[in-house]
């Protein structure tokens, strides 16, 4: 029999596995008593595992949820990934960056040395591409409260601050929502809700929300368009209707191979059309933009329409000439 240690971890690492445990069953896996069991149970118990009796023809045991945290059984792996994820965490946009430094301090403190080393050695620096403006910070108690909402499925109110918002003085009502989906987009969070005043499906962002108290009644979720919170998310930051598509979109012939096109695209459509060519189908919020995003491969571009994606290469034309000439640039179109 092993010692009583290693039996009471091995014990705790069976209930984690699984819901219910009958006693027997945890008597065979251990390869000890039912009474044995029992008396390990008890001092699990006064370690503060919530370790709760079922009866019946094959009662046993079931590891509860607890008003506190008890010692927590990880393995290799677990310990391994639970260190890589606070690490990361500092990115995450939730305002949880030193307390996740605490945890991660605390996980490392209670590791084992051949573990402690993997961690040490395994620094991971997460780098998020520049932006002309800092994200700004949620307070991870506003995510707990949206996350709360959407698992409660209870309408939220909130006030919601517009930037550059004149409201003549006074306070926007609050705004009433059935919160669907907490989203993080861009290294920002967001809250996809059906708008009960608006009747429409709208994107919050989670740093311009203030939940207010309480929340309201529960609700029957609707159905998401398109039913994929993905499509959705993506299709309303591309600026279009919901269709999920961009709101300007065209297709042209580049000079080049298509797996060198296909690296620079992220969603377009590239066909190989030879080994140096090949059709491209990209979208964009405006024509102008999509000809600049089509001119930044060096190669012979011939449009295959629409016909303002021809405009938009002019327009560009003109501007570019102007700008290599010193001559004034081309007005721009009403």
């Amino acid at each position: 029999m092993p010692k009583t240690s290693a039996r009471l971890l091995a014990l705790l690492s069976l209930l984690q596995t699984r819901r219910d445990w009958p006693g027997a069953l945890l008597a065979e896996r251990l390869d000890i008593s039912p009474r044995t069991v029992r008396r390990d149970v008890d001092r699990l118990r006064e370690l503060g595992y919530p370790i709760m009796t079922f009866k019946g023809p094959d009662g046993g045991y079931r590891l509860e949820a607890g008003a506190e945290l008890p010692p927590l059984l990880f393995d290799d792996e677990q310990a391994v990934a639970l260190a890589v994820a606070l690490q990361i965490a500092a990115t995450s946009g939730a305002g949880i960056e030193e307390a996740a430094s605490r945890a991660l301090n605390t996980v490392r403190q209670v590791m084992p040395a051949r573990l402690r080393h993997r961690i040490d050695t395994l620094r991971v620096t997460a780098v998020e591409p520049p932006a002309t403006r800092p994200e700004p910070p949620v307070d991870g108690g506003v995510l707990t409260a949206l996350g709360a909402a959407v698992h409660a499925r209870e309408v939220l109110r909130f006030d919601y601050a517009q930037p550059g918002a004149d409201n003549g003085g006074g306070q926007a009502p609050p705004r009433r929502v059935q919160p669907h989906h907490l989203v993080t987009w861009g290294g920002r969070w967001y809250l996809v809700a059906w708008d009960l005043d608006r009747e429409d499906w709208r994107t919050f962002r989670a740093d311009r929300i203030t939940p207010r108290t309480p929340t309201g009644p529960r609700f029957t979720p609707r159905e998401l368009p398109g039913g994929d919170v993905a499509g959705f998310v993506s299709g309303r930051f591309r600026g279009s209707d919901g269709s999920g598509d961009w709101p300007c979109r065209g297709e042209v012939i580049l000079d080049l191979p298509a797996d060198m096109v296909s690296g620079y695209t992220r969603d377009g459509v590239v066909e190989a059309l030879g080994p140096d060519r090949c059709r491209v189908v990209l979208g964009s919020w405006s024509w102008p933009g999509l000809a600049a995003a089509v001119g930044r491969f060096d190669a012979d571009i011939e449009v295959v329409g629409p016909a303002e994606l021809k405009d938009a290469f002019a327009l560009l034309a003109r501007r570019y000439s102007a700008a290599a000439t010193g001559a004034p640039a081309p007005p721009r179109r009403p």
